[in-house]
């Protein structure tokens, strides 16, 4: 293949990356196409079956080594995936707890293992604060 198609190729590929919902996968082959379009326009590739050998294994390459980083990059982690935006929710005591006991609570439906950090005591049914989540545990007060 001359090199200007290969060139036109991977435009065409990372323009379509943009108009697509994805995952980045045209773009390293888009990518790849260019330069195999670089390399053929330097008489650095040979036959056409080389070009698309070194199509392939570029865009493997690119695609087994950069994808993961920049998806990772581009998307940060989303709002269920952090636990402290439990801090200053309001649960419910499952058991009793004196102060400074560990019991149980209800929070979104789910029960946690919960710290009574306050002074008073916490009687089933009660309604606290979540103060800190500790691990899985969460540190409540009335």
């Amino acid at each position: 293949m001359l090199w200007w198609i290969w060139i036109l190729l991977g435009f065409a590929l990372l323009l379509a990356e943009l108009l697509t919902p994805g995952g980045l996968y045209l773009l390293f082959c888009g990518a790849a196409a260019v330069l195999v379009g670089l390399f053929t326009g330097l008489s650095l590739t040979g036959p056409p079956w080389m070009q698309w050998l070194l199509f392939s294994v570029l865009s493997v390459v690119a695609l087994g080594v950069f994808r993961r980083p920049l998806l990772k990059r581009l998307r940060p982690p989303g709002p269920g995936q952090v636990v402290d935006a439990l801090v200053g929710e309001t649960a419910v005591a499952l058991d009793e707890m004196a102060a400074g006991s560990v019991g149980k609570v209800e929070l979104r439906g789910s029960a946690w293992s919960a710290h009574n950090a306050g002074q008073s005591a916490l009687a089933a049914g009660q309604r606290c604060k979540v103060e800190r989540v500790d691990g899985l545990t969460l540190w409540v007060r009335a």
